[in-house]
């Protein structure tokens, strides 16, 4: 264990078992971990620091406030630039949602094809 480790809260725990449950492709319910041929390494786990590499790289970017209390790594809010809600990014999201999305690219379409009618 390095300096960084620490122990992992109850939620913290509970959260990890609801990715794994609900996200992890290698997990079974009967079976266990399929990789390992037994129980699951993260359902053990009661230190931060060495993760499963499946679940590090697949399964916890989908929690990302679970990831940065984990990892360390900093998650810094975005603001949507259609409705103004603040969110947390997944990779490079612009937007908060899918509705947002649409609007966005909706309104980039129509100042882009306004700029070529002017243009030409």
């Amino acid at each position: 264990m390095n300096n960084d480790s620490r122990e992992l809260t109850r939620e913290e725990r509970a959260a990890i078992r609801k990715l794994v449950i609900s996200l992890c492709a290698n997990y079974d319910y009967e079976q266990g971990c399929l990789l390992l041929d037994g129980p699951c390494f993260m359902f053990g786990k009661w230190w931060t620091g060495g993760f499963c590499k499946y679940f590090r790289d697949a399964v916890l970017p989908d929690d990302p406030a679970l990831e940065a209390a984990l990892t360390g790594r900093d998650i810094s809010e975005k603001k949507c630039p259609v409705c103004g809600k603040a969110y947390i990014p997944v990779t490079s999201q612009a937007y908060c949602s899918a509705n947002c999305r649409v609007k966005g690219q909706r309104e980039a379409d129509r100042r882009r094809k306004k700029a070529r009618r002017n243009k030409g």
